[in-house]
């Protein structure tokens, strides 16, 4: 009886193990999740069909209806082999939808990825990136990034199109509010920032999303700051200036970029072979796909690049560029350019291969829904408002603080007036995701919060943004005229910076000067608080304000800081991550200029030469003193070390954040360097009668050496000069 059950059970076990083997091996390989991603892709690969694969390769839209009757026939409309959407909803629930049709009607099953402009926040939105760097603190700027990613990943979404690494020297772009200033390095160091934050050490988690680098390249190099237009760049410009944030985006493992609108000396970016793929995808090694900017590929026929459509995609593909946002280039002419040999199977290939590589990494295909959540679950959690307030405290930069002003100290009477006072939309900035004016906390509100029980505060209006109604000029002088002081609250819509928001002349427009110039009548000092997402010409406002706050445009919690700013409880610390001209004709002007070969001339004869405020300007309400620079060593070989050291005391009475920014001077080189260029920051917190000390470890073939036209480094010997504050330091690179 024993031996008969013996034999049923190994025969049992025989046959379970068979019927295991079975099942195993009827899962294709591209499902197993504990195989390699490479081995995946390529059983893929080897599974689809031509039609499959050029679907992969296109970006449709969907979420713009809000008719719940109508979704049915949304999600029918759009290919269940379509590789991405980029979508427009708050919640899941639509995505969920369509994400079933792939899975569940296509023959592969291949998910969707969910692409959508997060750009500085998804719902609780930050301070535009532009205020973000003048924060100098990437650490925060990564929470801030890692927030949107979890609102978007918990919302449907799985992809970003952020950060925006555009250098940009021309105020006038109104893209200016999108990027991190006007210093590569500055780019460089936030990109990575972000990209660590949206995607941290596995994409593939609940809370994270893929980034992308944008726009690639050169697109910040906008002739005259008008938007789209074509961009002159020499070869070496492209290497100093434009290439680096990229390269240092690329290292920092960002999954995508996007391809710029933009000519690049007259090879368009979404065509350029160079850029995309000998630099990009050769040199660098970037192993996941670049999308083209909306349309960018049909406006290769509008640049004069394509006769037709057909013939654009041929441009774009061929030149390295694997997914068409809403051309309809790829999907409606690739299969007959592959029979006509003008694109081969091997580069589809290729290109498929990138875009299933990112779906694999964010573990779409073993979680391709998104579960449902509350609004309360995935928006405005407490630690996300906390990051919010403490990224727009420490953005905000104190530009001017003429005897003391601030911060606002027995001042019983507080006159608040203009039209940004009390502004929801304008507060948030471009490209503000899904936020709303309703989730903003306005200026006025913030400065009743904080003075409650230590100021009376009255309102006025002033004046409106824009137009040439002065009849609030009276109630607003009858205000100043009762406060002890005026905090004006001047600044640009959010509709005249971002995208298509070129401006001829950078200075507030004329009723809102009036309006200062009205209230200086009342004799009482002027607190004047710009709300802008770009550097503005203030030599007009400047004269006649006692105390300016720069506090950009701000997000959903940036009455609070401003406020604290004014009352002291906060100590300003943001420092300018662009330049203010002084006038819109001196543009363009930025600290890392090339030398003059007549530095004592060539100065314009109606104003000055100078900015108004440069390059890391930035008040605070405490002293910091330097102490002398200290190198380790004087003379360094080249395959030696080198740091270098100071120390920092606040001799204040007040804590205060100092950044430290450490320049490099190369003063003779074989290809002439600009003034001084920034290597190295780092932001302290330094209390009250403390000293700390800065240090820069220098890497002498990044910090020393320099590119050609073609981007291949040299590290010549000689003199250099290491730069803090008014300090220079002689270095001498021996062999």
């Amino acid at each position: 009886m024993r031996r008969k059950t013996l034999i049923f059970g190994l025969c049992l076990l025989e046959v379970t193990c068979a019927l295991s083997a079975k099942d195993k091996k009827s899962i294709p390989l591209y499902k197993d999740a504990k195989a390699p991603i490479e081995k995946r892709v390529d059983d893929l690969l080897s599974r689809m069909t031509l039609k499959e694969k050029i679907l992969q390769l296109n970006q449709y839209t969907m979420g713009r209806n809000n008719n719940v009757n109508n979704i049915g026939e949304e999600v029918k409309k759009v290919p269940a082999e379509i590789g991405s959407l980029i979508y427009y909803d708050t919640n899941p629930t639509l995505r969920n939808n369509v994400q079933k049709k792939a899975m569940e009607e296509s023959r592969l099953g291949i998910p969707i990825i969910f692409g959508y402009d997060a750009i500085h926040g998804f719902r609780t939105i930050y301070p535009i990136s532009l205020g973000q760097a003048c924060s100098w603190n990437p650490e925060l700027v990564e929470k801030a990034c890692a927030v949107t990613a979890q609102e978007a990943r918990m919302s449907g979404v799985d992809w970003t199109f952020s950060p925006m690494i555009d250098v940009a020297r021309d105020p006038r772009w109104g893209r200016v509010a999108e990027g991190y200033g006007e210093d590569p390095y500055a780019n460089g160091v936030f990109a990575a920032a972000s990209v660590r934050g949206y995607q941290g050490d596995d994409m593939s988690a609940e809370d994270r999303i893929a980034a992308c680098l944008k726009h690639y390249i050169g697109y910040g190099a906008s002739e005259a700051g008008r938007d789209y237009v074509y961009t002159e760049i020499s070869a070496q410009t492209l290497w100093d200036t434009y290439l680096p944030p990229y390269e240092m985006g690329v290292k920092a493992g960002a999954a995508t970029l996007m391809s710029s609108f933009n000519d690049i000396s007259g090879i368009p970016g979404s065509a350029n072979r160079y850029t995309m793929t000998e630099i990009l995808k050769e040199r660098w090694g970037h192993d996941g796909f670049i999308v083209s900017d909306w349309g960018a590929i049909e406006q290769l026929k509008n640049q004069g690049l394509a006769a037709s459509k057909k013939e654009a995609a041929v441009y774009a593909f061929n030149a390295g560029l694997e997914m068409d946002m809403m051309s309809h280039a790829y999907d409606r002419h690739m299969k007959e350019l592959v029979e006509e040999g003008k694109i081969t199977m091997a580069q589809i290939d290729e290109s498929v291969r990138r875009v299933l590589r990112v779906k694999f990494r964010l573990g779409l295909f073993e979680r391709p829904y998104t579960p449902t959540t509350t609004e309360k679950e995935r928006f405005f959690r407490p630690q996300s408002m906390d990051i919010a307030a403490q990224l727009a405290a420490e953005s905000m930069v104190l530009l001017k603080n003429e005897n003391g002003l601030l911060p606002l100290v027995n001042k019983k009477k507080i006159a608040v007036i203009g039209p940004m006072a009390k502004n929801g939309w304008d507060l948030l900035g471009s490209w503000c995701g899904h936020g709303k004016d309703t989730d903003v906390a306005m200026l006025y509100n913030g400065l009743v919060t904080e003075f409650a029980g230590k100021a009376e505060l009255r309102y006025a209006l002033g004046c409106n943004t824009q137009g040439n109604n002065r009849k609030g000029f009276e109630e607003a002088l009858e205000a100043a005229r009762w406060s002890d002081v005026v905090v004006l609250c001047l600044g640009e819509m959010m509709t005249w910076s971002g995208e298509n928001a070129s401006r001829s002349s950078i200075a507030l427009p004329q009723i809102q000067e009036e309006l200062a110039k009205e209230l200086k009548k009342a004799g009482k000092p002027v607190v004047l608080i710009l709300v802008n997402g770009r550097p503005l010409e203030l030599n007009r406002l400047e004269p006649i304000s006692d105390a300016i706050l720069e506090i950009w445009q701000p997000g959903v919690n940036g009455a609070v800081p401003m406020a604290g700013i004014l009352s002291g409880r906060i100590n300003p610390s943001g420092k300018l991550a662009m330049t203010f001209p002084y006038s819109t004709g001196q543009i363009p002007i930025y600290y890392n200029r090339r030398k003059s070969g007549r530095g004592h001339q060539g100065f314009y004869k109606d104003i000055t030469s100078d900015p108004l405020y440069p390059f890391g300007h930035g008040l605070s309400y405490t002293e910091f003193k330097y102490g002398t620079v200290t190198p380790s060593v004087t003379t360094v070989k080249r395959d030696g070390s080198l740091s270098v050291e100071v120390s920092v005391s606040n001799t204040g009475k007040r804590d205060g954040l100092e950044t430290v920014h450490w320049f490099i001077s190369d003063p003779y080189c074989s290809i002439t360097r600009p003034v001084k260029e920034l290597k190295h920051f780092e932001k302290q917190l330094i209390k009250a009668g403390e000293t700390k000390v800065f240090r820069f470890d220098v890497d002498l073939e990044r910090d020393f050496g320099f590119v050609d036209g073609n981007g291949k480094r040299f590290l010549e010997t000689g003199e250099y000069y290491i730069l803090v504050k008014d300090q220079k330091v002689k270095i001498e690179l021996v062999d």
